[in-house]
């Protein structure tokens, strides 16, 4: 089990640049949603995106949590949905 907290430090980690939400979203502690906006997104695409967040969370990805809905922005995207 995850706490959330846990993995946004893991992203943020791995995405200094980031700003990370990291919500449970079933009270399970291993199905999570995820909002992560970062200037390191740039000229990425979503699939591109994806990876550096699952490369931030390495192996917990396979072992710990189950399902990650991710999110994932850069700050003009980010600026523009609000």
């Amino acid at each position: 089990m995850m706490d959330p907290k846990e993995i946004e430090a893991m992203i943020a980690r791995g995405i200094p640049d980031a700003r990370v939400e990291v919500r449970d979203y079933t009270g399970g502690g291993d199905h999570f949603e995820a909002l992560v906006v970062s200037p390191s997104f740039e000229g990425k695409g979503l699939i591109e995106q994806h990876q550096l967040v699952y490369q931030a969370l390495g192996d917990a990805m396979r072992v710990q949590v189950h399902a990650l809905t991710l999110k994932t922005l850069t700050p003009a995207q980010y600026q523009n949905r609000r």
